[in-house]
């Protein structure tokens, strides 16, 4: 099961579509997350930039990279995460989580829920007027 669904993500990453086509994709600059403590109802949206590390709750949550459609920013965000419990040596979850379809590849954890809402997009250039 966790071939087929590596597999997946990595078709879905590589940017083929339905058909032949290819949906390029652009690296964003960070991620923003939710996080949900179950056992309290507690919800915190996280800023994430990528290579960065933030702590929730008692999770340590790295984010590698995050990517959107280049054409369609708003479609989608695919985000390489790292998620450990600060109790144990292992992540709990390593790999890709999409925005889109967060039930694809979740943390499994019995108190806390972590997923993708989108990717954190570079600020515009101011503009400049001459003259």
């Amino acid at each position: 099961m966790r071939l087929a669904l590596a597999g997946f993500l990595a078709f879905i990453l590589a940017g083929i579509a339905v058909g032949q086509e290819q949906i390029p994709t652009t690296t964003a600059t960070g991620a923003i997350l939710r996080g949900l403590d179950t056992a309290n109802g507690h919800l915190v949206d996280l800023d994430v930039p990528n290579g960065g590390m933030i702590n929730f709750e008692r999770l340590e949550i790295t984010v590698q990279e995050c990517r959107y459609p280049t054409e369609n920013p708003a479609s989608d965000a695919f985000v390489y995460l790292t998620i450990r419990d600060i109790r144990e040596d292992a992540p709990r979850f390593e790999g890709w989580m999409i925005a889109s379809s967060p039930a694809i590849s979740a943390l499994d954890h019995p108190r806390y829920d972590v997923w993708v809402l989108r990717c954190k997009m570079p600020e515009p250039e101011p503009e400049t007027s001459e003259g």
